[in-house]
């Protein structure tokens, strides 16, 4: 079987020497970097005919220019010339620390916070004891869009996204992984998408307006159709079902006879989205195994929090920026965590990250798998094997950055401190309105949970 990476890229991806059939065998970083503004001082060009004539160069002293003013308003009245003084301060004064003033709006969640809890750096993956543990690639690839691309996807998918069948996906993706998974899916262009994890086929309507003509595989224990009956659900004709009594775990697949049969002989040309809330290490391993190279995790729950062991919890290591905590409940850490908890509903603070014995590793130090019906307490020496593991095994991971800034969603759920910088930033209303995105309900944006995307091969040898 071919295992090597072909994907089609996408039309508007940059120029490549590379065959136009591989798909990220080579990358750029989608990281954003700070804009650099230049400061030019203007400064006076002297009078070359006032050369000789010193008075006009130099300054005068103070006490010699105020002896001169008061002379000449020696007939004013003393209470006038006190009044203009006293005026002359107070315009002063307030000229000089106006420039230290932001106007925030009122309907801004962030502007609660208050001085020193929110700076405009609170936001990014640099933030004090908090930061965004960003788990290592073993050969420092990273996806090839960018910020840039990210944008223009935006421009095109908040159309789609109002014509959508089902306009309240409860429980399910909200606009910031449907445009996600939509634009991965739009850009490696694969032959085949699996999704295990359907519920009532808001995913599946997803990939099918990503790749139109292309087939799809559901894995779900409960088939859309069945939600059909109570309300809005989307099935698709051109989809393959393992639902309802056709149902067969993503693990338990023989894969090889499925690909045969729709004629893939190439994976990696297949993409796969999980959104079945089961271990993801379990997947990955699974995913592997069959030989798929590209995954989706559209849960991928932060450390302390969630169903299921996740991508990100593994990679939430002392040794990785924005990883490892501590449990003493008089750290900075433990401070910053109970202040953000006030103003974020998914913030945790150290009461819920720690369990007994300061395992604050998973969710309180338990690997949780299958909807939170399966748990297992593990070691920190096993949590880090994990972390190690998967880093053997990656050769990309990029977490979708929110689609927009608090400010502009009007979100409160999701902790800035522990999420990359978002793709419309704070203070860009008018990208924001432009792009269409104020036309969205605001409660559609409150399901982001770190979608991740994954590029995996075996180990090295």
């Amino acid at each position: 079987m071919n295992n090597t990476t072909t994907l089609l890229r996408h039309p508007h991806s940059p120029r490549s020497s590379t065959p136009a059939t591989t798909m990220l065998d080579r990358s750029v970083s989608s990281r954003r970097h700070a804009a650099e503004s230049d400061a030019v001082a203007d400064s006076p060009t002297p009078d070359p005919s006032s050369d000789d004539d010193e008075s006009k160069t130099k300054r005068q002293h103070i006490s010699l220019l105020a002896s001169k003013y008061l002379s000449r308003i020696s007939h004013v009245s003393p209470y006038l010339v006190i009044c203009v003084f006293a005026l002359f301060g107070v315009v002063s004064f307030i000229f000089h620390y106006s420039r230290n003033l932001v106007c925030i709006s009122p309907y801004d969640p962030l502007s609660r916070i208050g001085p020193g809890l929110y700076r405009p750096d609170a936001a990014e993956s640099d933030f004090g004891y908090l930061g965004v543990p960003w788990c290592r690639s073993k050969h420092g690839k990273t996806v090839e869009w960018t910020t840039k691309d990210l944008i223009k996807g935006l421009e095109e998918f908040v159309r789609i996204y109002e014509t959508r069948p089902i306009k309240n996906n409860m429980y399910g993706m909200g606009f910031d992984h449907s445009f996600g998974l939509w634009f991965i899916a739009r850009w490696l262009k694969p032959d085949l998408m699996i999704e295990s994890g359907a519920f009532k086929g808001h995913s599946t309507w997803v990939l099918r307006q990503a790749m139109p003509d292309k087939p799809i595989i559901s894995i779900s224990p409960r088939h859309p159709a069945k939600y059909l009956q109570k309300g809005p659900a989307y099935v698709d004709e051109n989809c393959t079902y393992f639902a309802g009594k056709d149902f067969v775990d993503f693990g338990s697949i023989d894969w090889g006879s499925v690909m045969k049969r729709h004629g893939i002989t190439n994976l990696g040309r297949v993409l796969i989205f999980f959104d079945d809330h089961q271990n993801e290490l379990k997947r990955l391993k699974q995913a592997l195994k069959a030989g798929f190279q590209h995954l989706v995790f559209e849960d991928n729950y932060d450390t302390g929090t969630g169903d299921h062991y996740s991508l990100r919890q593994i990679c939430d290591q002392s040794y990785i920026r924005g990883g490892g905590h501590s449990c003493f409940k008089d750290s900075d850490e433990a401070r910053i965590r109970a202040r953000r908890k006030k103003f974020w509903e998914k913030a945790v603070d150290v009461e819920e990250l720690c369990g007994s014995g300061e395992t604050w590793w998973g969710v309180k130090g338990e690997m949780r798998d299958n909807f939170n019906h399966s748990n297992k307490p593990i070691s920190y020496a096993e949590h880090f094997q994990n972390s190690r593991y998967v880093e053997s095994i990656l050769e990309v991971y990029w977490e979708l950055p929110p689609v927009a800034g608090p400010s502009l969603t009007h979100q409160t759920r999701y902790d800035p401190a522990r999420a990359p910088s978002p793709i419309v930033e704070d203070g860009r209303y008018g990208l924001f309105q432009r792009l269409g995105l104020s036309r969205l309900e605001t409660s559609v944006f409150n399901g982001y949970t770190q979608m991740v995307y994954l590029q995996i091969s075996e180990q090295d040898s």
